[in-house]
């Protein structure tokens, strides 16, 4: 477990992890902070199949396989970021499980908006933007019944140069109020549990905080198809309605709007 210590970039100085326990704590979070880790989600879910309770969150504040929505691979330089993972055993209905990846994104863009002051959004299903930029990413796995893996990934002070697409953004670029990771984790913590709490007003409140709707777009299916047209909302289950049919899974593109003559 890595608590602090030496390290070679006065610009990232590593997460408090005594003080963070104990601020997160009374929420019913256990924060355990590693120097390094292949995958914090392979961590956590690992945990979760030996009987881990709820509550377990795991930073990496180095991460060597991360791994995105899609099978892509999400790279941070050490400390630049907050790659995290969290275990979670919602006592909801099976139907409303495909709304915890949104949800995940909600909490983080709400706690960007609310705690570092910075205009973030949703790109369906939880890509967090800021600027049309991605900050964030969300991966959520269930390693098995009744468990679910919330991994969150945030660029915090990443410089333009070590960003891995141009689409790519952190806050640091964007102007946020605060870099600090201590108050951003906490801050993302606190968020996820008030988000969690009420399914239907976080439901609502993603659907207006989601800037996919109302947009035209392209979405990338699997199996190599894609279709282009207007998302008209996110339904009931989660799934973006694209000129009136649903999809429960793809890669969205947002389209600039074409100019008239």
């Amino acid at each position: 477990m890595h608590t602090g210590g030496v390290y070679d970039d006065l610009d990232r100085p590593p997460l408090h992890a005594a003080s963070l326990r104990r601020a997160l704590a009374p929420d019913g979070w256990r924060l355990e902070v590693m120097a390094e880790a292949g995958s914090t989600n392979a961590v956590v879910a690992e945990r979760a199949r030996a009987g881990e309770p709820a509550g377990l969150v795991v930073v990496a504040e180095a991460q060597t396989a991360g791994r995105g929505r899609l099978d892509r691979s999400w790279v941070s330089p050490p400390r630049a970021g907050l790659t995290f993972s969290v275990l979670v055993r919602p006592e909801l209905p099976v139907a409303q499980w495909p709304w915890l990846p949104l949800w995940t994104g909600l909490a983080v863009a709400t706690a960007l908006r609310e705690r570092a002051e910075v205009a973030a959004e949703l790109k369906w299903p939880n890509d967090v933007l800021i600027a049309d930029r991605k900050v964030c990413g969300v991966l959520v796995e269930v390693p098995e019944a009744g468990a679910a893996v919330l991994g969150i990934g945030l660029n915090v002070t990443t410089r333009a140069d070590e960003l891995p697409v141009e689409a790519a953004g952190s806050l640091q670029l964007a102007g946020a109020r605060t870099i600090d990771r201590d108050l951003l984790l906490r801050a993302v913590l606190r968020s996820l549990t008030v988000v969690l709490a009420d399914p239907e007003a976080s439901r609502a409140a993603y659907r207006e905080r989601c800037s996919t709707v109302g947009r035209q777009v392209r979405l990338q299916l699997p199996g190599d198809r894609a279709v282009e047209g207007t998302a008209d909302a996110v339904d009931d289950g989660g799934r973006l309605v694209v000129d009136g049919t649903p999809y429960g899974a793809g890669d969205v593109v947002h389209l600039r709007p074409v100019s008239g003559p």
